[in-house]
């Protein structure tokens, strides 16, 4: 925080009523200055008004001695400069009153009415005091001089104290709304950056739900395979050797898919997109994207489609799932990310399948609307003579095929159905 608003109030104090020390001591010296003033000028008045010197002098001490409270109450010491105006005193304190009443906060009628009392009674004592001094012969000039004497003495010691008292209070009021408009930037550019602060935590969550997803897709469904294929190849090592080699050499083809699919994602996350960064740290989105491109890659250079669910189906066949899979609609194409998640769900459907329902029938369903995909994997109870894999679950796949789905505007449901089985359905909309 700069030394502004609050905290520039908090920085500075003084006694009573006073900001600052330094405005108390400038105050009080300038109330000693115009109490000895009217003590001085009380002299000949007491003279001529014919009472003792000394109370002609505590009088004018007094008067003075008001100028003390000018920042306090600045109409105050106006009115009584107005009012010892006719005893000729206080020609100090009615400059500084003047001038501290334009420049305080108080509205401009206040202001011109109290400056324009001071103004008349500055002409009339000085136009009295003028004439007075001709008709005793101490000023030889012509009757003209009076009032131009008196007008000019008059606008003289009203004018500039008001004028300047109106500028100060002006550029005081413009600093202090600057300070304020300061403050307020201030706070904006914190609450700005608390926001960035949280959308940069969203994002980076955002990410890391991307990237778990995405290699989920990349390695899940061939390891399950894989480890399907493993099983099976136990069970009949012995009793069928040709049905084994055949499993084991699908074994070796997933798993060297499997590699060459992590090697190139770990290759691009490591080189940063082709180049060696060893001091900078790969942004959570360049992880993302290179997983999200590996994962691409593992179908073709364009990424997954429908015309290979025909394949996927077979691939699971082969590992000993009993697939039915039936397509209603024309066939048409559709956008790469549609046509990716579709797969996607297909694809995650059958790796739970073998997970949680080894040896279980199950029934793939695809149908081509008019202004949608709709997308349905159902399979019947587990086999309870069905040799179990036992295949480790995250528990996100579901989560991952939801926001796919829910991402491009579809809807996904699933849940068991009522013979024992499960069933994932989804709907995306072909415009996404």
């Amino acid at each position: 925080m700069t030394a502004t608003g609050e905290d520039h109030v908090t920085a500075r104090g003084g006694p009573w009523w006073w900001a600052r020390r330094r405005s108390a001591v400038l105050d009080v010296s300038l109330a000693v200055v115009s109490a000895l003033e009217c003590g001085l000028e009380g002299i000949p008045f007491a003279r001529d008004a014919g009472v003792p010197v000394s109370a002609g002098v505590v009088f004018g001490l007094l008067a003075g001695a008001v100028l003390l409270v000018r920042r306090q109450w600045p109409i105050a010491v106006v009115l009584v400069s107005i009012a010892i105006t006719p005893a000729q005193m206080g020609f100090l304190m009615g400059v500084v009153g003047l001038y501290t009443l334009a420049a305080s906060e108080l509205p401009r009628r206040i202001i011109a009415s109290l400056a324009g009392m001071s103004l008349v009674g500055t002409l009339i004592v000085t136009f009295v005091k003028t004439r007075q001094d001709m008709s005793r012969g101490d000023l030889g000039i012509g009757d003209w001089f009076v009032p131009f004497a008196a007008v000019t003495m008059s606008l003289g010691f009203t004018a500039p104290p008001v004028l300047l008292g109106l500028y100060v209070g002006a550029r005081r009021r413009l600093m202090e709304s600057l300070r304020e408009r300061a403050d307020s930037l201030e706070r904006e550019l914190q609450l700005l950056a608390e926001r960035a602060e949280e959308r940069a935590e969203w994002a980076r969550n955002e990410e890391r739900t991307r990237i778990a997803r995405e290699m989920h897709d990349v390695v899940a469904h061939r390891v399950s395979l894989m480890v399907v294929h493993a099983a099976a190849l136990q069970a009949v090592a012995r009793k069928d050797p040709e049905k084994a080699v055949r499993n084991a050499a699908l074994v070796g083809d997933m798993g060297r898919q499997a590699l060459t699919e992590l090697r190139e994602m770990l290759g691009v996350l490591r080189s940063g997109g082709g180049r060696r960064e060893s001091a900078v740290a790969v942004p959570l989105a360049a992880v993302g994207a290179a997983a999200a491109a590996a994962a691409s890659r593992a179908a073709g250079d364009e990424g997954p489609c429908l015309a290979e669910i025909e394949e996927l189906v077979g691939q699971s066949a082969a590992a000993g799932m009993v697939v039915d899979l039936s397509v209603e609609g024309e066939v048409r194409s559709y956008a790469p990310l549609v046509e990716q998640t579709a797969y996607r769900v297909v694809q995650e459907a059958l790796t739970n399948v073998h997970k949680h329902a080894a040896g279980a029938k199950t029934y793939v369903r695809l149908a081509h609307r008019v202004s949608e995909i709709a997308v349905q994997v159902e399979n019947e109870p587990p086999v309870e003579a069905a040799s179990s894999a036992r295949l480790p679950s995250g528990g996100n796949g579901l989560v991952g095929m939801k926001e796919r789905v829910s991402a491009l505007g579809g809807v996904f449901v699933s849940g068991p159905t009522d013979a024992g089985g499960f069933r994932v359905s989804a709907v995306i909309p072909a415009s996404s």
